[in-house]
This record gives C-alpha cells, sequence and structure tokens, in this order.
C-alpha cells in the first residue's frame, strides 16, 4: 500500500492537469478521507507558504455548499487540503454508479455548487480547477464543492503574490463559472464534455481560445427542456460576452427554472405548451366533422347532435372544452364550476365559437409520420374503447357523455405525449417490454408506464396531462377525477359522486389495459382489475363481461376472455342489471348515492348528477 506520510492512498479518483484528488485512509484517526492536492508542488518555500496561507485563508470560508476542511497541511514537498469522506461521493461516482441524473437534479446539484462558489467570488477567492469530481453530493442530493483554491498558478519565486492574485482571480472565478457549466453539460449527456476527462483542457480547446463548440446535443438520456438547454448553452458559449460572468447570474437562472419546473409549470410542460401552440394539442380525426362545423348547415342541427358530432372528434372536444372553461375561469369564481358537458359548452359558445373551434384544430397527422401517425391512432382508439367500457359500467343516471370525457381526461398525458413527443412514447413502450429470459433473471419484468416516463421524460404522463388541464382552466375537481387509481395502492370506499366517476373511468381504463396482456394472462388480469373495484362500486365479473362484450370488438380478443360462470347469459340484456344492481346500491349504501331526480331524467349529453360538471 502505497502511503503519503501518515495516509494510505488507496484510490486515484480523479487527476487533471492542475490537482488530483486521493480517497486515503488516516491512520491516525482510523478513517477514510479526501485528499487534494496541487498536481504541481510549489517551486519555493515562499510559493509553499504562499499556497499554506490561501488555502487556509479559503477553509475558513463557511457556507452549506462549500466542503469544509478537516486539515490542511504539508508532507514535504507537497501540500494538502483533507475533507471528510462522510461528505458524499463525488459526481463522477454517481454517474459511474447510476447514469446520468435526471435533468431537474443535475440543475439542483449545479445550482448548489454556484451558490457555494458565489459566496466564495465574492470572498475574493477562486476554485482554479473545477471538475465533476470536485463536487460532492450526499444521499440528500447536498452538494458541496472540494479543493477551493487547491490548484493554485505556479508563479516565479520572484513574483509579487499579492499583485498575482489580484490579477488573476477575475479571470479564475469566470473560469470557475463556465466550468459548472461544463459540469453541467457533464450531467446532462452522461458522457466526457468533448470526450476529454479533464474540463480544463475542454476549456482551453473551446471558442475563442480553441476551436471547438460545446453546445448540448439532441441524443441524451432524458430530454432536455427549452429553458434548461439555453441556460447551459449560454453558461458555454463560444461568445465569452455571451456566457454568465458570474456565478450568483448563473445561480438565478437555474434556480428560476428549477422552481418553474417543481411547481408544473416548467421543464417537459413548458416544451408541451410551446408544442401545444404551434402544432395544437391534438389533430382532428375526421376532417368532414370539421368542415361540417363550419358550414351553413351548422345552425340546422340541434344542440344534442352537434355535440355528439363533436364527441366524435376528440381534438374539437378538447378544445370546445378549452375554450369555455377558459372563457369562465376570466370571469372570476363565480362563474361556476367546471364545464364537462360538450351539448352545454356549445351553448355558450354559440354556433360561431363551435366554428372558432372546429377551424383552430390542425388536420391529420400534424407533424408525424406515417409510422407515429398509426401508433397515434392506436392510442386513440384504445381510449375510446376505454371511455365506452366506462359509459357501459356506470351507475343508473349518470351522463354517459361526462362519463366519456372524464376517461379521456385520464388518458390526456398519453395522448398529447404520443401526439407531441413520438419518438418519447416509444421508448417509454420500449422500456414497459419484458427483457428476454435469461439465467440471471428467470422471470423478467418490464418497467411500469411510470417508471418508463420517469426515465424518459423526468416525469409521468398523468402529471402532465394534469398540467394541461390547469392550463386550460379546468377545475380542481375535474383534476381530482383524472387521477388514474394507483396499481400499488388499494380501491377505497367511493365516496360520493366525484370518487363514483373517478374509479369508474379508472376501472374502464384498467380492464383496457388487461385486454392488450397476452392472451393466456388476460383474463387473470380482468378478474384481478374487477377484484379490485368489485366492492367499492357495486360491480361483479358478469358486468364486466357485459361491458366488454358490449364492445363488439371482434379484434380485441374478447372471445379469449369469456366468462365460464356467466356463459351466454352475459349477453343477455346487460344494461338491465347494472341499472337494477345500481339502483339497488343506491338505495341500501352511502358508497353508491342516488343522484338527483332532475339529473336522473337529463336527456343523453345533459347535466352531470349534483355537481356543475355541466
Amino acid at each position: 500500500m502505497r502511503r503519503f506520510g501518515r495516509f494510505e492512498l488507496r484510490a486515484l479518483l480523479h487527476k487533471s492537469q492542475r490537482s488530483m484528488l486521493w480517497l486515503v485512509f488516516d491512520t491516525h484517526h482510523g478513517q477514510e478521507m479526501l485528499l487534494m492536492m496541487p498536481r504541481e508542488k510549489p517551486n519555493s518555500e515562499s510559493a509553499m507558504l504562499h499556497w499554506l496561507k490561501t488555502a487556509d485563508a479559503a477553509s475558513r470560508i463557511h457556507h452549506p455548499n462549500l466542503a469544509h476542511v478537516v486539515e490542511s497541511g504539508r508532507i514535504d514537498p507537497w501540500p494538502y487540503v483533507a475533507y471528510d469522506r462522510a461528505l458524499g461521493e463525488t459526481l463522477e461516482e454517481r454517474i459511474a454508479k447510476a447514469g446520468a441524473p435526471l435533468p431537474l437534479d443535475a440543475a439542483v446539484w449545479a445550482a448548489q455548487a454556484l451558490e457555494g462558489l458565489a459566496f466564495a467570488h465574492e470572498a475574493g477567492h477562486a476554485h482554479r480547477d473545477i471538475q465533476a469530481a470536485h463536487i460532492v453530493v450526499d444521499g440528500s442530493n447536498h452538494v458541496r464543492v472540494l479543493g477551493l483554491e487547491v490548484a493554485q498558478e505556479i508563479v516565479p519565486a520572484s513574483a509579487d503574490f499579492n499583485a498575482a492574485t489580484r490579477r488573476v482571480v477575475r479571470e479564475a472565478a469566470e473560469e470557475d463559472v463556465v466550468g459548472i457549466g461544463l459540469v453541467l453539460h457533464r450531467l446532462l449527456t452522461g458522457k466526457p464534455v468533448l470526450d476529454e476527462p479533464d474540463l480544463q483542457l475542454v476549456l482551453h480547446r473551446m471558442q475563442p481560445q480553441g476551436h471547438e463548440l460545446v453546445r448540448l446535443g439532441w441524443e441524451t438520456p432524458y430530454p432536455i427542456p427549452e429553458p434548461l438547454r439555453a441556460i447551459v448553452n449560454r453558461a458555454t458559449d463560444r461568445q465569452t460576452r455571451q456566457r454568465y460572468h458570474l456565478a450568483r447570474s448563473f445561480w438565478r437562472a437555474l434556480d428560476g427554472w428549477r422552481q418553474a419546473a417543481e411547481q408544473d409549470d416548467g421543464g417537459p410542460i413548458a416544451l408541451l405548451k410551446d408544442k401545444m401552440q404551434r402544432f395544437g394539442h391534438l389533430p382532428s380525426t375526421t376532417s368532414r366533422l370539421v368542415t361540417t362545423a363550419m358550414s351553413s348547415s351548422l345552425e340546422a342541427q340541434h344542440g344534442s347532435q352537434l355535440a355528439a358530432m363533436a364527441l366524435k372528434d376528440m381534438a374539437l372536444s378538447l378544445e370546445l372544452l378549452r375554450r369555455v372553461n377558459n372563457a369562465l375561469r376570466q370571469q372570476g369564481p363565480t362563474s361556476g364550476g367546471t364545464v364537462l358537458n360538450l351539448q352545454r359548452a356549445i351553448a355558450m359558445l354559440g354556433l360561431n365559437g363551435l366554428e372558432e373551434a372546429a377551424r383552430a384544430i390542425k388536420p391529420w397527422p400534424g407533424p408525424m409520420n406515417d409510422g407515429q401517425a398509426a401508433f397515434m391512432q392506436s392510442v386513440m382508439r384504445r381510449v375510446q374503447r376505454a371511455g365506452q367500457v366506462a359509459q357501459a359500467l356506470r351507475p343508473a343516471g349518470y351522463d354517459a357523455e361526462v362519463v366519456y370525457l372524464i376517461t379521456l381526461m385520464q388518458n390526456l398525458g398519453r395522448l398529447l405525449v404520443q401526439y407531441h413527443f413520438p419518438d418519447d412514447a416509444q421508448q417509454i413502450r420500449q422500456l414497459q417490454v419484458a427483457p428476454e429470459v435469461s439465467e440471471d433473471n428467470p422471470n423478467p419484468r418490464g418497467m411500469t408506464e411510470q417508471s418508463a416516463a420517469y426515465a424518459v421524460l423526468g416525469c409521468d404522463l398523468e402529471s402532465l396531462g394534469l398540467a394541461v388541464a390547469k392550463y386550460w382552466g379546468l377545475g380542481d375537481e375535474l383534476q381530482h377525477m383524472m387521477r388514474r387509481q394507483p396499481q400499488e395502492a388499494p380501491v377505497r370506499h367511493a365516496d360520493g359522486d366525484t370518487e363514483v366517476l373517478r374509479l369508474t373511468c379508472s376501472l374502464a381504463n384498467e380492464l383496457i389495459d388487461a385486454l392488450g396482456v397476452p392472451e393466456r394472462k388476460r383474463q387473470t388480469a380482468i378478474e384481478l382489475a374487477t377484484r379490485r373495484y368489485a366492492r367499492a362500486l357495486g360491480l361483479g365479473l358478469r358486468e364486466v363481461y357485459d361491458a366488454l362484450g358490449a364492445l363488439q370488438g371482434g379484434d380485441l380478443g374478447l372471445e379469449a376472455v369469456t366468462d365460464p360462470a356467466v356463459g351466454v347469459a352475459a349477453t343477455v340484456a346487460p344494461r338491465s342489471r347494472l341499472r337494477e344492481r345500481a339502483e339497488s346500491a343506491s338505495s341500501t349504501s352511502p358508497a353508491m348515492p342516488a343522484p338527483p331526480a332532475s339529473a336522473a331524467s337529463a336527456p343523453a349529453g345533459g347535466p352531470a348528477p349534483d355537481k356543475d360538471r355541466s
């Protein structure tokens, strides 16, 4: 074992042109430590004393994001600074162990490092050798910067150190800021910048000193939100005047984006909003309906006929809901609840409003190519089938149109991602496919949709849909109903209309998911989903198979899910049995409240019961 004084040198964690970072064992205190020393030893006794004096002054700067110096000293002819290994692992170690972090995590780490550096710069000190290995992060994602003033510039023995310090400190501080930009680039790409492990060498290869251009590419482990991309590219801009010159300025930009992203108003949702402004939320699937909506024959149509026509086109349905609820939001809190009924939406917007909504929709297939459009059609068909199943399962008296639209809204994030980020949607699907069976993994399992979305987008699809619903001005009640019941969470008592509707639509979505599993597992998946919701909704396998059979979808493989206990009777008058069961439950149990008579007698497409959702 090599030794450096009383320290056993266990591993060289990083080496640059200016410094070295060692993992050592302190034999006197019996603990691991991190030891940093300059790559070149001071060239005179006066230079050594100056190094020790500067390092000691830097160690007295206390900030939560600057690593506390345990010891500084010299073991001739080398000076050193020691830190407690318990502070955490270096960012290079974290990347090697867990891969590239999510963009938000990377931004949070960089912002913390910038806070510490800004404090040090304002105190008259610089780091001079920013590397990913010189930043440590602990299990709580708390970041600290190692090695402040370790990589001091080697100057001639006769130099005036005070003058030299004053001359280089500002330039060194600006290099520190660029260095954090390169660290962030390294974190976001998961690869060394310019294939060079030493960021100081990268800095000299970059324009204007060198000839290389450092910008974030598009082939990154996770999609990079445009605001974050702009911040990182500015930090490493080829023109020095375009870069951040102060660590505090860089920190403000990163922290502002982080707060927006954490509040569901930035990150992927910011990208999505930008794409929605350019390409609309969804493309129209039925150009004939849109043409009819813009024709003179519109006036001859009854409101219910217009609503039924709009309901056949998801894009038009969503555009009407967006417009009417946005108008209500602008009127203030006294305007009433969320409108979730197309007939009422059309009545409020008028024929001119319907025509404007139809004109605003982008034609099919929008920016998608043929392959992406085919996948989009399959996702839409799946959502339509889920809506039809939810309508068949709804309790007596609940508006079929409202149930269908809630089912649609529970899938809003999936639809938007497939349309606006088709490549990401494909990656999410691929991650959900189980890997091949191997000796080490005899029962492989793919990722859940949520885990796959986190791995690709950095957020789940439901959160994207909810952020868009909030952006459109849809109320909290509808946003709650948009949340599908988590697979790992038990289904509790359905208390009130809102929860009954949410759970009914969640069950319908799970049943359609069950139809997509391999045939040998299909019936088991249907039964498991039914058991989860049976007590809360008062439904059994008979009603579920009735609802699935009502689809009459031979392409769904329904012939393979026939309930042997129900048999042919499952196809006889399914609605009458379901209605009797629901009405019986509503009169005997609080889990299925009876809707008001006015709602129960409402015509198709009328208002939802007991709530101002219409």
